[in-house]
């Protein structure tokens, strides 16, 4: 965390003093600390807390000195400092930790080398001693601005017989410059500090109860005859902390807790990075999962019913086959069966409209986008199985309901895909319907061959496919908009298909948008027909079969958004904000 935690002194003879200061470096350390490094008897004092490393060899000087500190140190000169002012010894070299696991160095010394540093901690150190202070002058309290950053400020007094009613005030704050952190980093702070002021106080107090036992200060003091408060205490007018807390080795445990209060505050709090928030077909994905759970914990405390073989077991999304009932339910939308398949004879939408043509591949495309039944007869089953493989990508997979193979038609309400074998007999009327589209795979003849699409595809070279329906798309008919946009990619070889495939995704979520905008507009808001008119032009999708499309991907909207809408629109305050 890039922040300074510090301790202040208010001295009765020079008002409001930095006593120590821990900073984070992120780099070398600053001039005079690496060059002027103690060697020899300071550096077999190393030892390890916690994963951090410490010693005490910063720097062969303190600006504390005065005399021996450097000229353009910002620290006080020592004329301005007396014992209650000053931490470290004259000639005291500092403390330094080492946090191995970040290469981050915790330094510690009464005040920081850099000028302009200084000014801030100086400036919070006044102001936290001053007039920044909470009722009772005693608690947590933040402050700062931009320019000099924001201060965490806790202030507290520790019990001196010999100070003015009986007790000297300090207190220790954090600086940091991002606001919003050092806020939420509050309770953490809070918690932490209050535990460090208790263990001074404690500490003092002992020393406190011993002085007063052995000589009672306040009946001397009644006792003594009025003098000017100041002469009358005979030079204790200021006492180190260490004296007030009978610790000579406070500095080194203050250095420690106030390295540790750096890196922890600043390990408990990490960025991430959001992707935003979940798409329809997750929403789906996690509905679908939630219901096969609840589904196999009733099987588990009951008998499993056998279902009749005429009835193939179908969900939405994903699907069971009676052939295949070990295949496994996972949501995963690009392959399923994979495990039981011997050939992914369709490897891609690109291939797919590589050996159907053109002309049958947009008809086909255009059926399946505007959610008609999708009827594939072969023999083999694999074939048909990598074909809704592949057509299943165009859609959300809300509106995915799948019939892999069946021995006999299924109903359109059922199923918008459905493979059937070659000897299954289908209704003159579904045949005749606009609503539907046949793909039948037969045997090719040998001048129907493909030798030259594939080479390693041989199972291609046996088939030849013919695509059928009672509305057959004109080829110069517009079509929706996103099946332009899905063959303008297809025909791009500038892209691969893991590129076709982002493509997919993202065309899908641009028209899932505009479905979730027309959804709240007329099953929600009920708007009249006009205003869903403009509506629909402002989307770009005011011809028919871009309408049409929106309908059918209405219904793959997730539960989860659909209650959202409905309890959050229908709420009074939201009615009252339409009106």
């Amino acid at each position: 965390m890039n922040a300074i935690v510090a301790l202040c002194h208010f001295c009765e003879l020079h008002g409001p003093r930095t006593l120590f200061c821990t900073e984070v470096l992120h780099s070398p350390l600053p001039q005079g600390a690496g060059s002027g490094d103690i060697s020899g008897q300071n550096e077999q004092a190393e030892e390890e807390e916690g994963g951090i490393q410490m010693s005490s060899r910063i720097r062969s000087h303190s600006p504390a000195e005065g005399a021996s500190a450097d000229s353009s140190s910002p620290g006080p000169k020592k004329s301005d400092m007396c014992e209650g002012c000053r931490s470290l010894a004259g000639g005291h070299p500092g403390y330094v930790s080492h946090d191995k696991e970040t290469s981050i160095k915790y330094v510690s010394h009464q005040h920081p080398n850099h000028p302009q540093l200084f000014s801030i901690v100086r400036q919070a150190c006044v102001r936290s001693l001053s007039c920044e202070v909470c009722p009772g002058r005693e608690g947590p309290i933040f402050f700062g601005d931009e320019q000099h950053g924001f201060v965490f400020s806790h202030t507290f007094f520790i019990k001196d017989s010999l100070a003015r009613g009986f007790q000297r005030w300090y207190s220790i704050i954090t600086i940091m410059m991002d606001r919003i952190y050092l806020i939420n980093s509050w309770p953490f702070l809070l918690g932490k500090i209050r535990g460090i002021i208790d263990e001074l106080q404690g500490k003092a107090l002992k020393v406190f109860e011993a002085e007063q036992f052995g000589c009672p200060q306040r009946a001397q003091r009644m006792n003594t005859a009025f003098t000017p408060f100041l002469h009358q205490r005979n030079g204790n007018a200021a006492r180190s902390l260490t004296s007030l807390t009978n610790d000579e080795n406070l500095w080194a445990c203050l250095h420690t807790s106030f390295a540790w209060l750096l890196k922890a505050c600043g390990s408990r709090l990490t960025e991430k990075l959001l992707e935003g928030a979940p798409t329809e077909d997750t929403l789906v994905q996690m509905e679908k999962l939630a219901d096969l759970k609840e589904e196999s914990e009733g099987w588990d405390g009951s008998e499993e019913e056998e279902k009749p073989s005429s009835q193939p077991d179908v969900v939405e999304g994903q699907e069971l086959s009676k052939s295949s009932p070990e295949t496994s339910l996972m949501p995963d939308c690009n392959s399923w069966n994979v495990a039981h398949r011997r050939l992914s004879v369709f490897r891609s939408l690109r291939h797919m409209r590589q050996v159907l043509g053109a002309s049958a591949f947009r008809m086909l495309a255009w059926h399946v986008l505007m959610g008609n039944q999708v009827i594939w007869k072969a023999q083999d089953m694999d074939l048909v199985q990598s074909a809704f493989d592949v057509l299943r990508t165009m859609l959300p997979i809300g509106c995915v309901r799948i019939i892999p193979y069946s021995d006999q038609y299924e109903e359109a309400y059922r199923c918008n895909f459905l493979g059937l074998s070659p000897h299954v007999q289908i209704p003159p009327h579904i045949l005749a319907s606009e609503f539907a589209v046949l793909v039948e795979v037969r045997a090719a003849t040998r001048s129907s061959l493909y030798p030259t699409l594939f080479d390693d595809e041989q199972s291609l070279n046996k088939y030849e496919f013919l695509v059928t329906s009672g509305s057959p798309v004109a080829a110069d008919r517009v079509g929706p908009t996103i099946l332009n946009k899905i063959e303008a990619a297809l025909t791009n070889q500038n892209l691969s298909v893991d590129v076709v495939d982002q493509c997919l995704v993202c065309l899908k979520e641009e028209w899932m948008n505009k479905v979730k905008v027309l959804f709240k507009f007329t099953k929600v808001d009920s708007r009249p027909k006009e205003d869903t008119q403009k509506l629909l032009s402002i989307l770009g999708a005011a011809e028919e079969d871009n309408v049409k499309l929106l309908k059918f991907w209405m219904t793959g909207l997730s539960k989860t958004y659909k209650s959202h809408l409905m309890s959050t629109v229908r709420s009074p305050t939201s009615s009252e904000c339409r009106n």
